[in-house]
């Protein structure tokens, strides 16, 4: 079993990194948010899972171990496969997840491509109890959750996922004076000059 790499990043896609480790490069399966800011010739560090099928062995990594543990219990809920669950983690995070799952609202995970309605019921279903939220971030000054929240919309509107948008709009809001976490238009505008270029 490969439970982690660490190792040169020698190419990066949307939804794929290769890791070069000891010489030999492992074709990786990762999360948007893992793509997006994985650089070719930087180190990368990847929690990993070998699925074995009989026809492959594919290797899907996470940047954090919570992350990897949702993995496992996605992919034992009936109907969802390591391609759905990655796609989950790609537009979920592990808070959000565990949100949705206690509140019972399939909703979010309707909204994932290749989750129906009936596999989206089915993981809140088989999930519940089983994901729990991660460490509580510092609370955000008065005001910011909500332009925090407008921005990720927006970000979500222009093409990233919600994922990508909510982690980088929070990230923007604790690095931003208060007069830019007061508005949409200036959190918005240092937000995107974060992510950069939208990658398909």
């Amino acid at each position: 079993m490969i439970s982690s790499l660490h190792g040169t990043v020698l190419h990066s896609t949307s939804d794929q990194v290769v890791v070069e480790v000891g010489g030999v490069g492992f074709t990786v399966a990762v999360p948007a948010d893992v793509a997006h800011t994985a650089t070719v010739g930087e180190q990368l560090r990847l929690h990993t899972s070998l699925i074995v099928r009989e026809d492959a062995l594919s290797l899907f990594g996470f940047a954090e171990r919570d992350e990897l543990e949702v993995f496992g219990l996605l992919i034992s809920v009936t109907g969802v496969g390591p391609k759905s669950a990655l796609g989950v983690l790609s537009h979920l995070t592990v808070d959000q997840i565990a949100e949705a799952v206690n509140a019972e609202d399939d909703a979010p995970f309707r909204r994932v491509s290749g989750i129906g309605p009936k596999t989206a019921k089915l993981i809140v279903v088989q999930l519940a109890g089983k994901v729990q939220p991660t460490v509580a971030v510092a609370p955000s000054p008065a005001g910011a959750l909500d332009v925090v929240g407008q921005v990720t919309a927006a970000l979500v509107g222009l093409g990233w996922s919600e994922k990508v948008a909510a982690e980088a709009a929070a990230q923007t809001a604790a690095e931003a004076s208060d007069a830019e976490r007061a508005a949409v238009a200036p959190l918005l505008r240092r937000t995107l000059a974060l992510l950069g270029p939208a990658r398909g």
